[in-house]
């Protein structure tokens, strides 16, 4: 059977990512190559679980590994978030719409535009991947989603903004942008919110109250996390127990929680790797015209940490099937 089935519908911006450079964006994930694998006991098949993992796949004969595989779950993790109530920020702050129109980004309570409607495809891509779908196995840890891009200026942030801009209005789910690119956070002054502490003041001080490093938003479903105080050992810290820890109490008392996290650029900065194993999706931005494949490739091949990688096309000025999102919506008469 052929394997590319044509569609009707025009390609996405991640489909055309990944089509104009001709990569499966996960191939460099560490796999199974299960046709090599020896053939599964049949009372082993009465026991699998209906979506096992490669790894559970790969697992036998020992029952312990096989039993020990669904620790793991997917969201919303209400055993999880039922723990404890949710961190509540203490600072406020008032999103800038006029800079986010200056920038032709997703502007709040604006009409709908063509910016506005991508976004609306590619976190709908995503949020199938964690909650699930009939055609397709759930991603562990999907609602935790790193945002990067192979080197400076492609992009990255611009998408990480619209993003998380774009999910906030969905009625199941809430959304926390943490910006954990460090060196130079510029999620801030994008949104024009006020500097204060953040990640790393909350990783290098476990005594320090986690609201104090939040921001809430007058987006009701948008908090924002600064990057924080510089830290002279920042790849150290994201890499270590401590994070896994924040993260988790970041989703505590929000079983519809998604977190977004705007990297540093994968092959500019260390950490970029290191914050990959914390996530189950990472959408990689490749600026259209200037990222260079052989670059892409390499940045893919250090982001093999996270199971599911995709491709986000930025930049684009052309469209194959010349589609104009946002403009029916503001078209009168009859549709």
């Amino acid at each position: 059977m052929n394997e590319h089935r044509p569609v009707k519908r025009q390609p996405s911006l991640l489909e055309r990512a990944a089509d104009m450079f001709g990569i499966d964006a996960s191939a460099h994930a560490p796999t199974i190559d299960v046709g090599k694998l020896p053939p599964e006991p049949e009372k082993k098949k009465a026991k699998a679980s209906p979506e096992p993992s490669v790894e559970e796949t790969a697992s036998a004969p020992a029952p312990a590994e096989v039993e020990a595989a669904p620790t793991i779950k997917p969201s919303p993790r209400k055993d999880v978030v039922r723990a404890a109530p949710a961190i509540v920020p203490t600072r406020q702050g008032t999103i800038d719409r006029e800079g986010l129109a200056a920038r032709g980004m997703i502007v709040p309570g604006a009409p709908v535009t063509g910016i506005s409607e991508e976004y609306r495809i590619v976190k709908r891509e995503l949020i199938r991947n964690f909650a699930g779908a009939a055609n397709r196995p759930v991603v562990p840890r999907g609602h935790r989603i790193l945002i990067a891009s192979a080197n400076p200026g492609e992009g990255k942030t611009f998408s990480a903004v619209n993003l998380a801009l774009s999910l906030a209005v969905e009625a199941d789910h809430d959304v926390l942008l943490i910006d954990a690119d460090i060196a130079k956070p510029s999620i801030l002054p994008m949104l024009g919110l006020d500097e204060g502490p953040g990640l790393m003041d909350a990783l290098a001080d476990p005594h320090l109250p986690l609201g104090d490093c939040l921001i809430q938003t007058d987006i009701a479903g948008l908090k924002v996390m600064p990057a924080g105080t510089q830290h002279m050992n920042d790849t150290e810290l994201l890499a270590s127990a401590r994070t896994e820890g924040l993260l988790a109490q970041l989703e505590q008392g929000a079983p519809g929680r998604i977190l977004i996290l705007d990297s540093p650029p994968v092959l500019a900065a260390s950490p970029a790797a290191v914050l990959a194993g914390h996530v189950g999706q990472l959408i990689m931005v490749v600026r259209a015209d200037e990222t260079l494949e052989s670059a892409l490739r390499d940045a893919i091949g250090l982001m093999g940490a996270c199971p599911h990688i995709q491709l986000l096309l930025n930049g684009v000025k052309y469209s194959p099937g010349g589609r104009r999102f946002g403009t029916y919506y503001g078209q009168g008469g009859a549709s």
